[in-house]
């Protein structure tokens, strides 16, 4: 083995990476996906969990180090864990074929589920099987993103199919109240999650709103607003239909 090449094991030659393209030099980490993912989000954890391996390379799949110079000179720390904080917060992660079709399947999978519970034929006011939602799904052409939340893309892929099946969610109106605080990241987060029908911004600062949402997707909601403003989130379910 050269200078500046580490191998790996044979089972290993797919990686999943983190890659910053900086100064001319390419920087590569080997990742756990999942918690590379969730650290990019915001979410705590140790580095160290992170990363397969705490060298910095040049080119993972040839196992070509970084030299020491570049990663000082234009990552501006001689701390391998620093700088692989630095590539995964600044460059992109990237995954394997095989990682993103699992990834894919799952969130298909957990869409299919909450629309099998959630959702009736107009027609019967029963259920839809979930394989019939799993066709219109494929008949309509729906891209899934393996990337974004299920929860996040059910009323896309609604509002998709709809137009080879007939499906109709019970519709909740809540009205909300979120203290000043927290109205940046609030907003955020119900916009992507229902219709918002109108709202207000109140002399304090707060944000209120009243907005539409399938039944099925309000707890997910509230455990995300519940969360972000530590319980202090007000609402009220306004009418169903």
């Amino acid at each position: 083995m050269s200078k500046g090449q580490q191998t790996f094991d044979r089972e290993k030659i797919s990686f999943n990476i983190a890659k910053l393209k900086k100064g001319g030099c390419v920087f590569e980490i080997v990742i756990d996906p999942d918690l590379a993912i969730s650290f990019k989000k915001g979410t705590d954890i140790d580095i160290r969990e992170i990363l397969k391996s705490e060298n910095i390379f040049s080119d993972a799949k040839k196992g070509n180090l970084a030299p020491e110079e570049d990663i000082k000179n234009i990552l501006e720390t001689d701390d391998n864990l620093e700088a692989a904080r630095m590539i995964i917060q600044k460059g992109e992660i990237q995954l394997t074929a095989e990682y993103r079709e699992s990834l894919r399947t799952a969130k298909l999978n957990k869409i299919i589920s909450i629309i099998h519970r959630n959702g009736i034929d107009p027609k019967t006011s029963l259920p839809h099987p979930a394989t019939r939602i799993e066709n219109a799904i494929k008949e309509a052409k729906v891209h899934i993103d393996d990337m974004a939340r299920a929860e996040d893309q059910v009323q896309e892929v609604l509002k998709n199919i709809r137009t080879v099946l007939p499906i109709k969610f019970e519709i909740q109106e809540i009205g909300i109240k979120i203290p000043a605080e927290y109205t940046g990241k609030a907003y955020s987060i119900v916009k992507s999650s229902c219709d918002i029908m109108r709202d207000e911004w109140l002399k304090d600062g707060s944000w209120v709103c009243e907005v539409s949402i399938p039944a099925g997707l309000r707890e997910d909601l509230f455990d995300k607003l519940n969360n972000l403003t530590h319980g202090s989130v007000e609402s009220k379910i306004l009418r169903t239909r």
